[in-house]
Order: structure tokens, then C-alpha cells, then sequence
């Protein structure tokens, strides 16, 4: 493994940390919940589900989190302004966890945004995300709300490393705009091949700018032609490759894809965890900063 030379810059978010170089802290797991199709949806434009159901899989995610000690973060998606309200009462209802503001348009999360600072949730909420295409009404909604944290996309036509690195430059201006003092940095995926070259780009971002990074690094999987036809065993195993080959790179979170995963994802990304905070111990004199690490906890017996 690899220390970077330049400070890793490590954030607290509602108690969730995330950051710092390679081993010191486990990667923060982001699934997703109230997606459109998502077994428990009911109606996914009027934000109507099975509480019982969303409860269930949030529940059991949360426990494979304290056993692997891998921090759990909730990607929350909704189709209208009023479903991703209700989905995001629900979730601050229900835990205690960091979420994201997950809309499907600038007009979806633009009234979550104003919801959560009228609320006082502001400091859980990680905006998802700011782009090159952020405008003024989704930064002056930012800044009133007081939300701090947001996941810089850095999406761009030219999908090299270097053009994304030139978006990267562009979003962190806009964030500063926004007041945002903990930005995340997501490469973006595009194409199938993609979690190689992003995660090449998380380790730039995290050498150059010392700041968290990570992605959606399953999304190349769900691409696939062939997904629907695919075996559900060949799936998972793809997806875990996707989601783990990053990590070993520096990569400090993960979307790892719907929040029904959980116990296979946590799984196999806290290995790796495990295996990258012993390389660093070994090779670097350093121990995991975080109380509860995946070294301890996998490798426990």
C-alpha cells in the first residue's frame, strides 16, 4: 500500500467520519433506499412504501455495519419534491444516520434542501451533487439551508482522467459558492470499464487535493447488456469487484448500489479494508485512527 505525502483531510458528518490515508479509517458504505422499482415502493412519485418493509432493510444494514464497523450512510432517492421529503423524514425518523439528498432533478432536491434547514437536519444531509451544471437557484438553496457537505460529480464529455480533473476545478469553485466545508469528491461513472480509470482519479484527487473520494463504482455493472440475463451469482461477484477495486486505491466511500445488498457488500469491502489497514501497519508503522475498524472486527477470530 501507499501513504499519500500531502494531509488527508478527515470529516465528521453526524458522527460518521470519512477520509484520511489508507487504513486509518473504514470505507463509509452508501446504500441506496426509495429508489423507483425497489420492492417496497408503492408509489414512487407520491412517495407512498412499506415502512415496515424500508425499517427491515435499513435495520439489517445497520447491523452488518457494527459487525464489519464499516459506517453506514443512506443514499436517499426520490422522483418528486414530496417523495423525497417524506423519504427523508422517514429516514430522520428512524436513525440517526448521515443521508444523502438524492433527487432525480435540481427541481426534486432544491425543496428537500429548503425542507432540511427548515427542520434542523442540515447537519446529516450530504447533497448529491454539485455538478458543472449547478445553477444560482441550487447554491443560493444550499447556502440558506446551512448544509456543509455535498459530493462533487465531476462529470465531463471528455471522460479522460484529465477532463475530469478540469470539471473537478470548476465544481469545487461552485461549492465554495455554496459554503460547502466538507466536499466529497465522485469521479462519476460512465461506461463499463470505468471503475479503472476513476479509480486512478480518486487517488489524484486524494495525492493533489487531500480531500475524500470515492464512487458508484457497482453503476459499471448495472450498465452491462447482459445484466438482466446475468446469474445472480455472477452479479454479486462483479458487483464486489467493482465496489472493492477502489478502495485499494485510496477510495474513502463506496455507493455500493441498493441498500438489499448490504450484507454482501459490507462483507467484501471490509476484507479489503481489513487487508489495506494491515499493509499499512506493517509497512507504514500506522494503526487505524477509527475505534471500530474491520481489521479488529474481521480478523477477530
Amino acid at each position: 500500500m501507499f501513504k499519500f505525502s500531502k494531509e488527508q483531510k478527515v470529516f465528521d458528518i453526524a458522527g460518521t467520519k470519512i477520509g484520511g490515508q489508507p487504513g486509518e479509517y473504514p470505507t463509509v458504505m452508501v446504500g441506496s433506499i426509495f429508489y423507483e422499482g425497489q420492492g417496497f415502493m408503492k408509489d414512487a412519485e407520491e412517495g407512498k412504501f412499506d415502512k415496515d418493509a424500508a425499517r427491515e432493510r435499513i435495520q439489517k444494514a445497520n447491523e452488518v455495519s457494527q459487525s464489519t464497523g464499516n459506517p453506514h450512510v443512506l443514499d436517499v432517492v426520490g422522483d418528486t419534491p414530496e417523495a423525497l421529503i417524506k423519504h427523508i423524514d422517514f429516514v430522520a425518523e428512524e436513525t440517526e444516520l448521515p443521508f444523502l439528498i438524492d433527487g432525480t432533478t435540481s427541481d426534486v432536491r432544491i425543496p428537500a434542501v429548503k425542507h432540511v434547514g427548515e427542520v434542523g437536519l442540515e447537519d446529516r444531509a450530504i447533497y448529491n451533487t454539485i455538478d458543472v451544471n449547478c445553477d444560482d437557484e441550487e447554491i443560493e438553496a444550499l447556502k440558506e439551508a446551512g448544509i456543509k457537505s455535498a459530493i462533487l460529480l465531476c462529470y465531463n464529455p471528455n471522460p479522460t482522467i484529465e477532463g475530469r480533473m478540469k470539471s473537478l476545478e470548476k465544481v469545487m469553485d461552485l461549492a465554495e459558492k455554496a459554503e460547502i466545508e466538507k466536499p466529497i469528491v465522485d469521479p462519476s461513472i460512465l461506461d463499463l470499464p470505468d471503475p479503472g480509470p476513476v479509480s486512478k482519479m480518486i487517488y489524484r484527487v486524494k495525492k493533489e487535493y487531500g480531500i475524500p473520494a470515492g464512487c458508484g463504482a457497482h453503476n459499471a455493472v448495472d450498465q452491462w447488456s447482459e445484466r438482466k440475463e446475468m446469474e445472480e451469482l455472477a452479479y454479486t461477484l462483479r458487483t464486489s469487484v467493482a465496489n472493492v477495486f477502489p478502495l485499494v486505491m485510496g477510495a474513502d466511500f463506496t455507493l455500493y448500489g441498493p441498500i438489499e445488498t448490504a450484507k454482501e457488500m459490507f462483507t467484501v469491502c471490509s476484507l479489503a479494508d481489513a487487508y489495506v489497514a494491515y499493509s499499512m501497519q506493517m509497512t507504514e508503522n500506522m494503526r487505524p485512527k477509527a475505534k471500530e475498524h474491520p481489521l479488529s472486527k474481521v480478523f477477530s477470530n
